[in-house]
């Protein structure tokens, strides 16, 4: 392997007067007026986030004032599992601070082979709405990585789970649904890849159709899904990896009203088309929920700053998601109250809409 391939895959030092891409920080001499966004200009609902739902009170008093300082009103907390772990989860967030907290529910995949599996695991789900769940979390392992009894790839339309989505449906509770990855995983990992860098700093992530499904697979087989449960109402996370193709996303969402999306973790596509994304936010923005994911609250800044603002060319916090710099899109009032707050209320049963302006 010559001494040019080595450099190319991170894999030897660069010759003097050369520098590895990991390693590639310039800073920029641009100077343009701008400045940093650390509350959000209305109160916001976290619809994406990941709580270690038995923290100490002494914790969550914390974390409640983190998301007072960033003008947070309500966190959904996604990692509220099932059975009794999910009524202790409830109990300690809720019973803290019951009007800052949301807990959805997650569901069982213990024996999904038995026959009882279809009609327990929709039993299940119905008691944890009737315990105060107020919907339901399926993450990526869900149609990508469950496998049955031979090692066969459980697809995220199979009938197993339809009952479970009637439930959703019977509570008018929402699936925020993990489906796939960004497509680059599955892309040859060489000079013309987006995700070159994350895929060198976490191998795990690369995917091949063999072993999980091609991309195309996953979203076809969750499109049917969508399409055979017409009244739930479903929340494919992170602009459902099209936040680098929002015109083929809208499509999806004109051809199925019950079709939401969230931005978590995909700030970073949104900033770098300012234009076209507050052309797409101005059509969909009654669609589309604001979510972070990583809870990082410093982070929150520059997605605030993305939405809120027109400044040019500032910093993204994270290279790997996106070696480019971030353009504010300076969303109108009207989107910015919907993404952050209307369109939560409207499809979360039992949020309370006193506080946030009209």
């Amino acid at each position: 392997m010559n001494r040019r391939k080595l450099l190319g895959m991170g894999l030897a030092a660069p010759l003097a007067g050369q520098v590895l891409f990991e390693e590639y920080d310039p800073k920029s001499t641009l100077r343009v007026p701008g400045r940093d966004v650390k509350r959000s200009k209305f109160p916001h609902i976290d619809i994406h986030n990941h709580q270690n739902g038995m923290m100490p009170a002494e914790q969550l008093d914390r974390l409640v004032a983190d998301m007072d300082a960033l003008n947070m009103s309500m966190m959904v907390n996604l990692n509220g599992n099932h059975g009794e772990k999910f009524r202790a989860i409830y109990k300690n967030m809720k019973g803290r601070h019951p009007k800052r907290f949301i807990v959805f529910a997650n569901l069982d995949f213990e024996n999904l082979d038995a026959p009882d599996y279809r009609d327990r695991v929709a039993r299940g789900l119905e008691e944890a709405f009737r315990g105060g769940a107020q919907g339901l979390k399926l993450f990526k392992n869900f149609g990508m990585t469950t496998r049955d009894k031979n090692g066969k790839r459980i697809a995220a339309d199979d009938a197993r789970w339809f009952d479970v989505f009637e439930v959703c449906a019977k509570y008018r509770a929402p699936v925020l649904i993990h489906t796939a990855d960004p497509k680059p995983f599955w892309e040859p990992w060489d000079k013309n890849n987006e995700r070159w860098l994350e895929l060198k700093e976490f191998p795990s992530r690369r995917r091949t159709a063999a072993k999980d499904g091609s991309w195309e697979e996953l979203m076809a087989e969750s499109e049917r899904l969508f399409r055979a449960h017409p009244k739930t109402n479903f929340i494919s996370a992170h602009l459902r990896w099209y936040g680098n193709d929002l015109e083929n996303l809208g499509r999806q969402m004109d051809g199925m009203p019950n079709l939401y999306t969230d931005i978590a973790a995909v700030i970073a596509e949104l900033g770098r088309q300012p234009r076209f994304a507050r052309q797409w936010f101005d059509k969909y923005g009654d669609r589309v929920l604001f979510g972070k994911d990583v809870w990082a609250p410093a982070e929150y800044y520059t997605y605030f700053r993305v939405l809120e603002s027109t400044d040019e060319y500032f910093e993204y916090y994270r290279r790997r998601h996106a070696f480019w710099k971030m353009y504010g899109l300076g969303l109108s009032d009207g989107v910015l109250k919907k993404l952050y707050y209307k369109n939560a209320l409207k499809i979360v049963p039992g949020l309370e809409g006193k506080g946030f302006p009209a």
